[in-house]
């Protein structure tokens, strides 16, 4: 391995090293309730809509509802009005005062989108760790020559590295999409009561602050009764994309295994042997990517379904459970994935091999008639198509054909005689020596994969850094919420 790709590698190996023990802790629907509890009362004391000494005796008897839930084989129930039962037998009839313009609509939104951030920082993160581990396996192949398809049939040559970058860049993406969907989920409907707000002067911004929120839902009809529509289904619509394009490598390295001879494959401890027959290797993890992928599109498209042609306030698309299924059955597909692309072999011989037999190289006889003669691509372009004809007719690779029949083949096609040496156009059918002389930007030439794998590098770490960051802001807003409420008591 080249010193370039040396350094590479290990800037990759790198942020799976910084990233470990960082993943973010998944809180219940209980957890969420008390804390919208915790900082209800935080702000109605400070704004003196509850007197001090209110408020330190509901804080304390907040405090033993969450002790008591905390017990093993506790009943921690989502419902307001189970907290609030037991809040009035502990602390009487007065801290109802807590509910103080609020109502169980803007409660539940804000719990549910507490829940669905969490969520999406835990998937985000999973898809992050996919994503390295397709760029840990490319960083090992920038000069694997690879047979690239389109329409199902051999095209060109590419190398393993260049391909694999494509779906790297799909990740980005996909964690770009996530970011902006976290950016329009995290903000705050608590203090919008069940659509119009209260007569009370709720401080709603001091709520989302000490709930971690980045802003609040301005218009608290939207609040409720809009914004839970469309916020979960941009969330899911966000997964279903990445599983697409996470099926997509799946079955093209499922494909492999029509071929007697793959240049791609699991390694055989990762594979099933067949029941009856014993040659068989099944590849038993691909297909459990690309179920998990299904699912996910599945179930992102019911969030959808869910909130179609149904009345704004409508129950049908409130509830976050599908769309927390939904990022349930990603991280799982990611992990999958992990796993797949830890385990591929590549016989990069084979591979070469692959390409080798075949006129993907035809493109570049086109190309140097037009570099070195001037010769119109379309001429050469039935130049080369004529040349694979005559080659495939004959039972011949395009290195197996003589100079002569190089020389008869461009007679005939064009009544001329070939204008170049024809070496050059030997030369044009090497399919490495093809991949080397591309030039254009994002091509799969060396330098220019070499230059988008450190791109790569860098924008993982920054998508990295944008999760720790994110996380860590949840986490400060949870220490900086138990301080205030803690100074009540």
């Amino acid at each position: 391995m080249v010193p370039e790709k040396r350094v590479l590698l290990g800037c990759v190996c790198g942020l799976l090293l910084a990233t470990s023990g960082l993943r973010a802790t998944v809180h219940d629907d209980f957890h969420h309730v008390a804390q919208i509890n915790k900082a209800s009362i935080v702000m109605l004391a400070e704004e003196g809509l509850v007197p001090a000494k209110l408020a330190a005796k509901i804080a304390a008897g907040i405090a033993t509802v969450i002790d008591e839930q905390n017990r093993a084989g506790s009943i921690r129930s989502s419902n307001y009005l189970d907290f609030e039962a037991r809040l009035l037998e502990v602390a009487g009839a007065e801290a109802s005062r807590l509910h103080t313009g609020r109502s169980r609509q803007d409660i539940g939104s804000t719990y549910r989108r507490m829940a669905l951030r969490e969520a999406l920082l835990g998937t985000c993160d999973a898809l992050l760790a996919a994503r390295l581990a397709l760029l840990e396996l490319a960083a090992q192949h920038v000069d694997t020559i690879i047979p690239a398809y389109t329409h199902g049939v051999q095209a060109q040559p590419t190398s393993l590295a260049h391909y694999l970058l494509a779906f790297s860049a799909a990740f980005e993406r996909d964690a770009e999409r996530l970011q902006q969907s976290y950016a329009r989920l995290n903000v705050s409907p608590l203090g919008a009561a069940a659509l119009g707000t209260s007569g009370f002067p709720i401080n709603r911004q001091r709520l989302a602050d000490l709930l971690g929120f980045d802003a609040v839902v301005e218009n608290s009809y939207d609040a409720n009764l809009v914004s839970s529509v469309d916020s979960k289904i941009e969330f899911a619509s966000a997964l279903s994309t990445s599983a697409i394009v996470v099926g997509q490598l799946m079955q093209n390295l499922h494909t492999q295994y029509h071929n007697p001879s793959p240049w791609i494959l699991l390694e055989e401890a990762r594979t099933d042997v067949s029941s009856i027959m014993p040659q068989k290797r099944n590849p038993r993890p691909l297909d459990r990517v690309r179920l998990l992928a299904t699912a996910v599109v599945g179930s992102a498209h019911t969030v959808t379904l869910n909130a179609h042609n149904t009345n704004s306030g409508m129950n049908d698309y409130r509830p976050g459970t599908e769309a927390l299924h939904t990022a349930e059955q990603a991280r799982e597909m990611f992990r999958a994935y992990v796993d797949v692309m830890t385990h591929l072999i590549v016989d990069k011989d084979r591979a070469l091999e692959e390409v080798d037999i075949d006129y993907s190289t035809m493109t570049e006889v086109a190309d140097v008639l037009l570099r070195h003669a001037d010769i119109p691509f379309r001429i050469g372009h039935h130049y080369a198509s004529e040349l694979t004809t005559y080659g495939r007719a004959a039972g011949k690779r395009p290195k197996d054909l003589s100079d002569e029949e190089l020389l008869y083949v461009y007679k005939e096609s064009t009544g001329d005689d070939l204008p170049v040496d024809v070496e050059l156009i030997r030369q044009a059918m090497d399919p490495a020596a093809m991949v080397r002389r591309r030039r254009g930007l994002g091509g799969p030439q060396p330098a220019e994969v070499l230059r988008m794998l450190a791109r790569h590098n860098v924008s993982l770490q920054g998508q990295f850094e944008w999760l720790h960051a994110s996380q860590q802001r949840l986490r400060s807003s949870i220490a900086m919420l138990d301080r205030e409420f803690s100074g009540l008591q």
